[in-house]
């Protein structure tokens, strides 16, 4: 006899899996596959460039185009140093509560979307539906884009829901993302004759600088267009890590941090890779004014497109038909919507759990939000019926 799991026990079982972003996931995606292909569900298979990692893709009903996908990341942030009250990979009640990384973050929605497949599978369907897991979401949803392009070998479905946790709401925008690695050359002098050298450190400082201005004049200006729905209604500028320098005597001959744009709809990724780019070819002209030989070098980590609300949006108004919720809601956090937006679905990002518990030590979901979730896949489930 088929073995039919429950949502919890598929959310337990996750969870188990320590599907750390620099660690593979191809334990958890073996089980996914073998459990689908009990109930006869054939799965298809992404590998990554070095074959350590994998995103799965399934598809049940007729082979028809116009379907629905349900798409979650497999991928967790790390625990290290979190000072955790349970084991982060032992799936936890208390009081209420599934404790585990990646309970909310986003494997809760990863288990929901899986036993729906199967029940999908059992009970029929008119209307097909497709399951999409990836990898490497917490790294800056790379694995999304070569995911998506092998879905080619599906019928096309129409509406894509993201399950990141949105506490069942109904999300139809968020901002882009575009990451750059900053790596500035100066040129090695005593402290004591720094004017003949070039701190690698204190011209990176400039550069840091210039986003603290950025952000002071993004911060005072009049939010345009869709700006207004975001927390903050403006493109900002992080710099989140930093190292470099030899000894405190010494013009750091290298500096290097991570230079960030989260990005407003409505603005592209490309102006603001030009702004980085122009503000480094001036500052780097201004330091070979002293040493010929130091540049500012920004080599791009990654790019996630702005997601964008959109008029006669399908999976939207899907979503709302089944939660009921009209509220208009845009978040400052990035989600794969933006790339299957980009790839010509129709998406929308609606899921249990609270983002604000995401990443966190103690990461849970609420039982009564797990519950919430299963009573919508079984909404989605009537409607493909």
């Amino acid at each position: 006899m088929t073995l039919t799991l429950t949502p919890r026990d598929i959310l337990e079982t996750l969870v188990g899996f320590p599907t750390v972003s620099r660690d593979s996931n191809l334990p958890l995606i073996d089980w996914v596959e073998d459990y689908l292909g009990t109930h006869g569900i054939a799965c298809h298979r992404h590998y990554n460039e070095t074959n350590d990692k994998a995103g799965l893709f399934a598809h049940v009903g007729p082979e028809v185009e116009g379907g629905v996908v349900l798409s979650g990341h497999t991928d967790v942030v790390p625990v290290d140093g979190q000072p955790w009250g349970t084991d982060p990979f032992v799936l936890t009640e208390r009081d209420g509560r599934l404790y585990g990384r990646g309970a909310t973050d986003m494997k809760g929605f990863d288990a929901l979307a899986i036993w729906a497949l199967v029940e999908a599978k059992k009970r029929g369907v008119t209307r097909p539906l497709q399951i999409a897991l990836s990898y490497d979401e917490e790294v800056g949803c790379t694995g999304a884009p070569p995911l998506i392009e092998a879905m080619a070998h599906l019928p096309k479905a129409r509406d894509v829901i993201v399950g990141e946790p949105t506490m069942m709401r109904v999300v139809t925008g968020h901002k882009g993302h575009v990451t750059f690695w900053v790596h500035v050359h100066g040129f090695e002098v005593h402290s004591s004759l720094l004017y003949r050298g070039v701190s690698a450190i204190m011209w990176g400082a400039k550069l840091i600088d210039w986003a603290n201005d950025v952000n002071d004049a993004q911060a005072a200006a009049e939010p345009q267009g869709l700006a207004g729905y975001f927390d903050p209604p403006y493109t900002n500028v992080h710099v989140g890590q930093i190292k470099g320098g030899t000894a405190h005597n010494i013009a750091a001959k290298d500096c290097e941090f991570g230079l960030g744009f989260r990005v407003v709809p409505g603005e592209t990724l490309d102006q603001w890779r030009r702004l980085a780019e122009d503000k480094a070819a001036e500052l780097t002209a201004r330091m070979r004014a002293i040493r010929p030989e130091v540049s500012i070098e920004l080599t791009e980590k990654f790019a996630l497109p702005p997601f964008a609300p959109s008029e006669d949006n399908s999976a939207e108004a899907l979503v709302r038909q089944i939660t009921g919720d009209n509220s208009v809601n845009c978040v400052s956090y990035g989600t794969e919507a933006s790339h299957f937006q980009t790839a010509g679905y129709h998406a929308v990002v609606c899921g249990p759990g609270s983002i604000e518990v995401a990443h966190q030590p103690d990461e849970y979901i609420t039982v009564a939000q797990f519950d919430e979730g299963r009573r919508f896949m079984e909404r989605l489930l009537e409607r493909l019926a």
